[in-house]
């Protein structure tokens, strides 16, 4: 079970990945422990974010207009940047995904 950090993220939005994420993983209001952020990009400097998370893995999302955001959220260093009604379809496989690849490095660092 991962604990799972989403910020800045709509409470009916938040409800909904909490339907799909929150029996296999868990939810926290603060960075430390946590172990992957959610991250609405279109609320939020990316690069602040980024700069306070790191190097926590990073899901980012806005809506598929925010095209500067999605941008903004790539060049910052998010490990992942998709429109919203991706992450409303695959956000179970997105987290598996980037919780995997956080730990691959991890051992690779070693």
């Amino acid at each position: 079970m991962a604990s799972i950090l989403v910020r800045d993220v709509e409470l009916f939005f938040r409800a909904k990945l909490e339907a799909q994420l929150g029996g296999a993983h868990e939810f926290v209001t603060v960075p430390d422990g946590a172990d992957l952020a959610i991250v609405d990009v279109g609320r939020v400097d990316p690069a602040a974010v980024v700069s306070e998370l790191a190097p926590m893995p990073m899901l980012g999302f806005t809506n598929h207009t925010n095209t500067e955001g999605l941008r903004a959220a790539h060049q910052a260093g998010f490990d992942r940047v998709v429109i919203r009604s991706v992450i409303s379809q695959r956000a179970p496989e997105l987290v598996v995904e980037l919780l995997q690849a956080a730990s691959g490095s991890e051992r690779n660092s070693d």
